[in-house]
């Protein structure tokens, strides 16, 4: 036959999707153990494949609840593991377990992970972000799936729909659910007992000897040695060499050196060996690093039980900004780029018309540049950058460093840290563009005031904040009150964000036309729809002064206009706030005026720290002092016209005293021991 070039093509197509096809059935769920002795501590998974070394890439574990409770009850996932980089072993064989297990699985998932049933586990040919929490069961993409239960009475059975699966094993058939696991037998069925994590369930095959890597440590500094020692479970019956690899991405050679070289050599009889490698300290600012240690090259019949090991390298060569954290601030360092004139249109204009004249400035279409919510990554490795720390990020609620590396990829958000949004995003209505990629400073779009869904990557009210502490956060209003819909702050910090997060809302309320910030604690949606309401406005006005604009916030604000062509003007005045929200609406604004509002002026209050009394001198007509704590509650009040003597009966900590005066707002920070 003669085809032509488009057949060819067709053939050649059909035939990798045949390939594709097969080679995605050849790999099943072969046994489960989620009910075991005392706290579930040795659960696990094992695969199995038809053939050796079976590539386990683009293959995800998903783990189903069928106690779920939403719209789609019970068919929700609430875990995923990612299989890329992975294979089976010579007997086809791969282990997914607690730590505590033997042998050690070649990937760990935290204790207590699996639930008890009736629920199921589907094995899938995806990524694990494609099954974030809480996502509906789907037979797109299924490879296998098994449908389990600790008790006779009670099936997954939606899930098993679902799934295609229509038998549920019972784990507790034996009545000895915590002591036996669920193992796949040669036709396809399903048995209960003892388990055989690791080997053939029907006890043929090689018999492997397991090895296992530690290190002396759980992250390195540059410059420090690391030691890797690795162990079998029983002696080696001949000399075992293999290789070690320690690159990952930017990490190569140029960052360590062997003790001699990357090979490992395991004399007959004995268990085990260390190898000892230096980690170079350059003069390189790489920032923070991970090393990933890969082994290959061992003989047929030793495992690695944990390889591709990762360890974290802190870089030494960071750089230190010249202005202090959100938790020990500094003023004044840091001056406004605002242009010249940026904020002339302001002057003399009050109420409606002082607001509008705002929005005027920072949503002008011909001006304003938005960006990609991809690109508020990069943005925010700058913006929020620790002054400490080049190679870190400072996490806005828990008030804490977290390295630059860190940064979220996939579904877990444990140790991670991730893009927030202030002005929460279901109430905002905000939405991802489809195909949304990080593009550069040079690729942006136009956008205004009416476009509200632009929100969604606005750098003035996205910071960069701990991956839990956000989802706690949720899309809870701000304030003090007592109530699962408001967020105060993680325990134990210590309110540094507050001003923070008061001015970033203050911002969205007048940039996008369909956002306020209203008193009392508004709902999340109105009937169907977002809201585009939050709260609390008093307290986000006392946040304002309680936690005043330091260099941190005025060199973000700085670096974001380099993006977005725009300010926050809550920043460069936060008594703005007081004029378009609060006490002083429907006055006429002056700049000149305000702009004294967080500056040094002749007044002073001290000594600082102070313990029984603190003076406030330099007033000389009649001015209100006011006393406020970290949280926003006022402690002192006194209307005045000379120096004062405040005597201290409140409590040891930080404190701010507000002095009005001659049309001008005074603030100093003082420490109470």
């Amino acid at each position: 036959y003669n085809f032509s070039n488009e057949n060819k093509m067709k053939i050649k197509i059909f035939l990798l999707l045949l390939i594709s096809n097969i080679a995605f059935s050849q790999v099943v769920i072969n046994e489960i153990d989620p009910d075991t002795p005392s706290t579930d501590q040795k659960e696990f998974i094992e695969l199995k494949s038809a053939s050796a070394n079976f590539s386990l890439n683009g293959y995800v574990l998903v783990f189903f609840n069928a106690s779920s409770t939403s719209p789609y009850a019970g068919t929700l996932s609430y875990n995923a593991i990612d299989l890329d980089g992975y294979t089976t072993d010579v007997n086809g064989n791969f282990l997914v377990g607690n730590v505590l297990l033997t042998p050690t699985p070649a990937l760990s998932m935290l204790d207590a992970t699996l639930q008890n049933g009736p629920d199921a586990i589907a094995l899938y040919q995806a990524n694990d972000t494609d099954f974030p929490l809480n996502t509906p069961a789907t037979a797109t993409g299924l490879v296998h799936a098994i449908a389990y239960s600790n008790t006779a009475s009670t099936q997954p059975t939606a899930l098993m729909t679902i799934l295609n699966v229509t038998v549920c094993v019972n784990e507790n058939a034996t009545s000895n659910a915590a002591n036996h696991s669920i193992q796949r037998k040669a036709d396809g069925t399903y048995e209960v007992k003892a388990p055989t994590p690791g080997m053939n369930n029907d006890g043929s095959g090689i018999v492997l000897n397991y090895m296992t890597t530690t290190f002396n440590a759980n992250s390195y500094t540059e410059g420090q040695t690391v030691s890797i020692t690795f162990t079998t479970d029983t002696p080696v019956t001949a000399t075992t060499t293999f290789s070690i690899s320690l690159n990952n991405g930017n990490f190569n050679s140029a960052d360590y050196t062997f003790d001699t070289t990357n090979i490992v050599t395991i004399p007959s009889g004995a268990t085990s060996v260390t190898k000892t490698i230096t980690l170079i300290d350059d003069t390189l600012e790489e920032g923070d690093e991970e090393f990933v240690l890969f082994i290959s090259g061992l003989p047929v019949n030793v495992v690695s039980s944990n390889n591709s090991i990762v360890r974290r390298v802190a870089d030494t060569d960071f750089q230190v900004l010249n202005f202090g954290t959100p938790l020990a601030p500094t003023y004044n360092t840091v001056s406004s780029t605002a242009p010249a004139g940026y904020y002339a249109s302001l002057e003399g204009l009050s109420g409606a018309a002082l607001k509008q004249a705002v929005q005027n400035i920072i949503a002008n279409p011909s001006v304003v540049r938005l960006h990609s919510y991809a690109d508020i990554w990069e943005i925010l490795k700058t913006s929020d950058q620790n002054p400490m720390n080049s190679g870190q990020i400072w996490e806005i609620y828990l008030e804490q460093p977290m390295s630059k590396i860190d940064q979220q990829q996939g579904s877990s958000i444990v140790g991670k840290w991730n893009r927030e949004h202030i002005f929460c995003q279901s109430r905002g209505g905000f939405v991802v563009a489809n195909n949304d990629s990080a593009d550069g400073i040079g690729v942006w779009t136009s956008t205004s005031a009416a476009t509200t869904v632009d929100g969604v990557s606005d750098a003035h009210h996205i910071r960069a904040v701990n991956g839990q502490e956000n989802s706690s956060r949720n899309n809870k209003n701000y304030g003090t009150v007592n109530s699962a819909t408001v967020y105060a702050g993680a325990t134990g910090t210590q309110g540094s964000w507050r001003g923070d997060v008061a001015r970033a809302c203050f911002y969205m309320a007048v940039r996008f036309n369909g956002l306020n910030v209203v008193n009392g604690d508004p709902s999340e949606y109105n009937g169907a729809n977002p809201s585009g309401n939050i709260g609390d406005l008093a307290t986000l006005l006392t946040w304002n002064l309680s936690d005043p604009r330091d260099d941190f916030e005025m060199n973000r604000n700085n670096y974001i206009q380099t993006w977005q062509h725009n300010r926050n003007p809550f920043i460069d005045y936060p008594l703005l706030a007081n004029y378009i929200f609060g006490s002083q609406y429907g006055q006429p604004w002056f700049a000149a005026l305000a702009s004294e509002s967080f500056d040094t002026t002749d007044v002073k209050v001290y000594p600082n720290p102070a313990t029984e009394h603190i003076f406030v001198s330099g007033i000389s007509n009649l001015s209100k002092v006011e006393i406020f704590s970290v949280l926003g509650t006022k402690v002192f009040e006194k209307t005045v016209n000379e120096d004062q003597i405040i005597p201290i009966y409140f409590q040891a900590g930080m404190y701010f005293v507000k002095i009005n005066t001659n049309d001008k707002q005074i603030i100093k920070k003082i420490i109470v021991k």
